[in-house]
């Protein structure tokens, strides 16, 4: 298996609640289509006790391997899903890298 995770940051001028709702109902079903895509987790950061928060959203992607979410990407499903994220999502700050899952419990 081959999992893509992403640090998201809201779009600037958008509440938490705007980010947070436009995510998981709008963006989610769209990247739901994505060919190929295995698993789909989206992780709300929550904030701390002074209200702040690092990051605003943690997002794991699974494919069987990275041939595949390559091509998952360059589907129209794919591609629509990428150009969506600019609809909540701070472009300029999005950090993408591959992780190795090894779940404990």
């Amino acid at each position: 298996m081959f999992t893509l995770a992403l640090l998201l940051y809201r779009k600037p001028g958008t509440t938490t609640e705007q980010y947070q709702n436009y995510w998981h109902d709008v963006h989610g079903p769209i990247a739901a289509k994505i060919p190929g895509l295995r698993g789909y987790v989206q992780k709300h950061v929550q904030p701390d006790a002074e209200g702040n928060v690092p990051v605003d959203g943690i997002a794991e992607l699974t494919f069987d391997s990275a041939d595949a979410q390559q091509a998952g990407f360059a589907s129209p499903e794919g591609k629509a899903a990428l150009d969506d994220v600019a609809n909540f999502a701070d472009t300029s700050r999005v950090v993408a890298f591959p992780v190795e899952v090894r779940r404990i419990v």
